[in-house]
C-alpha cells in the first residue's frame, strides 16, 4: 500500500469534493449529480465501527474527503426517508419508516433490503465507506454473502474506541438549541451567551440521551451488540482498533498508522 493515499495532499492536489450521494440517500434509479471520482492510487473499501461519542462522524468526514471514499451512512438514508413523501418510498423505505414512527428499531431484514436497494453504490468508482451498516452479525454476514455476489472485496474494518469516562464527558457536554436546532459543546464549542444560541438567541437545553444516566444505558447497550460484530471481524482478519482520544487530525493519523501497519 501507498503511504500517501492517506495523506491530506495525496496525489498532490488538494482535497477533492464530496460525493452528492445522490444513488444512495434516494435508491431506486436514482443516480448521483456528480460522477464518481476514482482516487489516485488504491480505491477503499471500509466499514466503520465505534460507540456513541467516539467521533466517526467527524473521523468519516476526513476518511472520505482525503481518500475520495464515498460516505454511506445508513442513518443518513433513514433520515432522508422521513423527510421523503410516501409516494417516493420503495416499500424497504417504508417498512423503515413505519418502525422508527413506532420508536422502534429497524429489523436486519430491512437494512438489508435498503442496502441491496443501493447495491450500485457498492461499485463506487471512489470506494465506499459504510456508517452504521453492518450493527449485528446476522447484518455481517448478509453483508459479507453480498459482497461475495457483487465481487466486491472489503478492505479493512475500522473500530474506533474511547473510555466510558470520556465518552460521557463528550455527550454529556452537549447542548442544543430549542429553536434551530444548532449543537453546541460546553468545553469545545461553548455559546458566547451562557444557555443561549449564537445563532438565534434560543435557549439551550441537554437531550435526555445526552444525560450520563442514558449515556451508560446507550453504551451498555452498544457494547452487548457490537462485541460480537467486532469478534467477527477480528477472526477474518479484517479488524484495525483505534484509539479515538485526542483532536480529529491526530486520530486520522493514528488511523494512517495503524490501517497501513496491517
Amino acid at each position: 500500500m501507498n503511504e500517501n493515499l492517506f495523506s491530506p495532499k495525496a496525489g498532490g492536489a488538494a482535497a477533492a469534493p464530496k460525493h452528492d450521494r445522490t444513488a444512495w440517500l434516494k435508491g431506486g434509479d436514482a443516480t448521483c449529480l456528480m460522477p464518481p471520482r476514482k482516487p489516485p492510487g488504491q480505491v477503499w473499501r471500509i466499514i466503520m465501527l465505534g460507540a456513541p461519542g467516539v467521533g466517526k462522524g467527524t473521523q468519516a468526514d476526513l476518511l472520505s474527503e482525503r481518500l475520495g471514499c464515498c460516505h454511506l451512512s445508513t442513518g443518513d438514508v433513514f433520515r432522508s426517508a422521513r423527510c421523503s413523501g410516501a409516494a417516493r418510498l420503495s416499500p424497504a423505505m417504508q417498512d423503515a419508516v413505519n418502525h422508527m414512527h413506532r420508536g422502534e428499531l429497524v429489523p436486519d431484514t430491512t437494512v438489508l433490503d435498503l442496502v441491496r436497494e443501493r447495491q450500485r453504490c457498492l461499485h463506487c468508482a471512489g470506494g465506499f465507506l459504510l456508517d452504521g451498516f453492518p450493527r449485528t452479525v446476522a447484518q455481517a454476514e448478509a453483508l459479507e454473502k453480498l459482497l461475495a455476489e457483487e465481487k466486491v472485496q472489503l478492505d479493512v474494518v475500522l473500530n474506533y474506541e474511547l473510555p466510558l469516562a470520556q465518552v460521557i464527558a463528550r455527550i454529556a457536554g452537549r447542548r442544543t438549541c430549542s429553536e434551530c436546532k444548532a449543537v453546541y459543546h460546553l468545553a469545545k464549542h461553548a455559546p458566547q451567551i451562557a444557555g443561549r444560541c449564537d445563532a438565534c438567541g434560543g435557549e439551550l437545553f441537554q437531550r435526555d440521551d445526552d444525560r450520563p444516566e442514558f449515556i451508560m444505558v446507550r453504551m451498555q447497550a452498544y457494547e452487548e451488540s457490537s462485541r460480537p460484530l467486532i469478534d467477527f471481524y477480528q477472526q477474518r482478519g479484517r479488524l484495525v482498533t483505534i484509539s479515538a482520544e485526542g483532536a480529529p487530525e491526530e486520530i486520522y493519523q493514528r488511523t494512517q498508522a495503524l490501517a497501513l501497519a496491517r
